[in-house]
């Protein structure tokens, strides 16, 4: 469990002060979704495809699991599958908060919750696509180096699939990065 910590808040650290590679954005051009009703995003998201990270490394079949606190914190509970174990779940626990409060859109997660409160080791964590019934979404970072698509169910229709791909690639990311997820089975 602490090899898991150490390895999530080193992941959490890297997104947070990543270097921007010269590419033809604002890093802060990146465009969110108007509004997100933070009580509706809360429960489980699947993982459908992603940018392949570090923190993900060994991992297949991955789930997150969001749940509101009372003091407006969000509880991050994300559980992957090993490639090579598919019966050995590694879990990461952490906290989210809202960044940006007109929409709710931007938050930041970080797997050291002692220190987030001074905004060291946050990732970012945008929501740039979001289904009206808030069963898909796509969240990426706004220098394009993390991305994911993300489900209620653990599989996703391929048009929707195709229009969260296009939306993204409107946005600036690189689509030949994008590889799909295994599909969790419990």
């Amino acid at each position: 469990m602490v090899k898991n910590l150490l390895f999530f808040s080193l992941l959490i650290y890297s997104c947070s002060y990543a270097d921007v590679e010269s590419n033809d954005f604002d890093k802060y051009s990146l465009p969110t979704v108007a509004s997100v009703n933070i009580e509706k995003y809360m429960g489980t998201w699947y993982e459908i495809a992603k940018y392949p990270n570090w923190f993900e490394k060994g991992c297949g079949a991955t789930q997150a699991n969001y749940k509101l606190l009372n003091n407006g914190y969000v509880s991050v509970i994300n559980r992957c599958r090993e490639l090579t174990n598919v019966k050995k779940i590694k879990e990461a626990i952490g906290t989210a908060y809202v960044a940006d409060q007109a929409t709710n859109a931007k938050l930041k997660v970080s797997f050291v919750p002692f220190f987030q409160r001074w905004g060291f080791f946050a990732g970012d964590y945008w929501i740039l696509a979001l289904d009206p019934e808030y069963q898909y979404a796509l969240v990426g970072t706004p220098d394009r180096k993390y991305l994911w698509i993300l489900s209620r169910s653990p599989t996703l229709d391929e048009a929707i699939i195709k229009q969260l791909k296009e939306i993204a690639e409107k946005d600036g990311f690189d689509l030949s990065k994008l590889v799909v997820t295994e599909v969790w089975t419990d």
